[in-house]
């Protein structure tokens, strides 16, 4: 059976998010995942997937940055789904597809994940150094905090009775993130 996996990392990615679920599912998948979370945070719905796929299925997934955030990370899930007999295929691979169940998909998968991780890791060093020029020229201020500027209704909730986590999921920020905010305002 084919199962399809699919993420797009904010809301906004909506649009792209269901077009890989179109794709998925032209292709063949009889049932897929998805989740709209960065690929660095905890991603329940691909843990599903790999505890969902059976030996003989195959995962497929529209690009390898849907999946991996890395050449370990790809290289671990890959090697969950080999344990388990399952084999895995990406879409859009530059242009064409490529699937772990040959020896030459599972070397061209893993150079060309090694590749992506080498350019990423050149762009942020890159961009490190751009904000670094800015921010010596006075041009760069920085991300605005999010979580800081819901202080006030962070504290509103405290003071109503919601508990720190309940209030980090109707804010959607961290619990890290109120208590800082929190243990702050017991200091001012």
């Amino acid at each position: 059976m084919l199962v399809g996996y699919r993420r797009s990392s904010t809301v906004e990615q909506v649009a792209g998010y269901e077009a890989q679920e179109q794709q998925l599912l032209a292709t063949g998948c009889k049932r897929t995942f998805g989740e709209m979370t960065s690929s660095v945070m905890q991603r329940d719905e691909l843990e599903a997937a790999l505890d969902f796929v059976r030996e003989g299925d195959t995962l497929c997934t529209t690009e390898l940055s849907r999946l991996a955030r890395s050449t370990a990370d790809l290289l671990s899930i890959i090697d969950r789904l080999e344990a388990k007999g399952v084999g895995l295929r990406i879409l859009d691979f530059g242009g064409s597809e490529v699937d772990t169940k040959s020896a030459t998909g599972k070397m061209l998968l893993t150079m060309f994940a090694a590749i992506a991780e080498f350019e990423r890791t050149l762009m942020l060093e890159r961009m490190k150094s751009g904000i670094a020029k800015a921010k010596a020229a006075g041009k760069y201020k920085g991300r605005a905090p999010t979580a800081r500027r819901l202080a006030p209704k962070v504290r509103e909730m405290r003071a109503d009775g919601a508990g720190a986590g309940e209030i980090a999921s109707r804010l959607q920020i961290s619990r890290s993130s109120v208590y800082r905010i929190l243990s702050d305002g017991e200091a001012a």
